[in-house]
């Protein structure tokens, strides 16, 4: 009788959560689609399960697409082109540190990365990066594991493709704004798909049923098109990794948001802070152990996130 009970709670626990997902999905599209993230990005910092390969070198994650969680640690997306990013991802901004870390590995390779990257609040930055990994380690996994206890894959999958839906608005307007007309084009396409045969964005028929993929840009990308320097490296509570560069062009992102000229500012960011969770049970076993292998974790993903950075401006 006592298991029949437990069952039911869990059975009625998951339904509650699909119904309020589906509610929050639904008012964010009738609001224009727009994205959750307020201007300072409020949530706990992933950490090395943030660092995944490049695109198609994860096979075992758990779940595939995933909003952006502009998490800690996280910051260094795939490195295929804007085509294929959201071809097999474990998470959209989770991504693909691989790079720098196989360079961390190797005794001087830091000495070598060095002169390109511009890290001159080193000595802020690092206490930084450390205080949010611990952040994840004591915080935020446990939160995550417990969370994934209760919410089924499949449901914790359609949250997270409703958080996607509604951020459509600022990777709309900085395709255009970069002139990439057939990345606004999908985009749209996404939106108007996902947003009716996708009940509001919880499913994903634009990619499963015509495979049309997402493309991840950001006002931080747009400037550097524009040519504005990315500027010193930056690690803060809380946030992912940055440049100055970086920094402004979330703010600005955060500006696109319909949301913010509606829903209350404790709103957003509780509706930040499920998705981060969310987001985060998605990954909970991504790279165990992998910190053990890698001589300098600061350095590594630093010089991932920028090399990436660089690589995403360029295409």
């Amino acid at each position: 009788m006592a298991l029949r009970r437990s069952a039911l709670d869990r059975i009625t626990t998951v339904a509650s959560v699909g119904v309020l997902a589906l509610v929050l999905t639904a008012c964010s599209t009738f609001s224009g689609g727009a994205p959750v993230e307020p201007a300072i990005v409020i949530g706990p910092p992933t950490t090395i399960e943030a660092a995944l390969p490049p695109d198609g070198e994860v096979g075992a994650a758990p779940t595939a697409t995933a909003p952006d969680a502009s998490l800690s640690l996280v910051a260094a997306a795939p490195t295929a082109s804007d085509a294929a990013t959201d071809a097999a991802q474990p998470a959209p901004e989770i991504a693909a540190l691989a790079d720098g870390m196989a360079q961390a590995r190797q005794p001087g390779a830091d000495a070598d990365m060095e002169p390109e990257e511009y890290d001159p609040w080193e000595g802020w930055n690092e206490p930084m990066f450390n205080f949010n990994r611990r952040l994840d380690q004591y915080v935020l996994k446990p939160t995550a594991k417990g969370y994934n206890f209760v919410v089924p894959d499949e449901i914790q999958i359609m949250i997270s493709n409703g958080f996607d839906n509604i951020s459509f608005v600022p990777r709309l307007v900085n395709s255009l704004l970069q002139g990439k007309v057939l990345g606004a084009g999908r985009e749209l396409s996404r939106f108007l798909i996902n947003s009716t045969a996708g009940v509001g964005g919880l499913f994903d028929p634009a990619k499963d049923v015509f495979g049309i993929l997402k493309s991840r840009e950001d006002f931080g990308q747009t400037l550097g098109v524009w040519g504005v320097g990315p500027g010193p490296y930056l690690i803060m509570p809380f946030l992912e990794p940055l440049t100055v560069r970086d920094g402004v062009g979330k703010a600005v992102d955060a500006a696109m948001d319909p949301l913010s000229y509606f829903l209350p500012f404790i709103d957003r960011v509780a509706m930040r802070v499920g998705d981060i969770v969310n987001e985060r049970s998605l990954n909970l076993d991504l790279f165990q152990g992998f910190e053990e292998s890698v001589i300098d974790m600061y350095s590594a993903v630093r010089h991932a996130y920028l090399q990436r950075r660089l690589r995403l401006i360029q295409e």
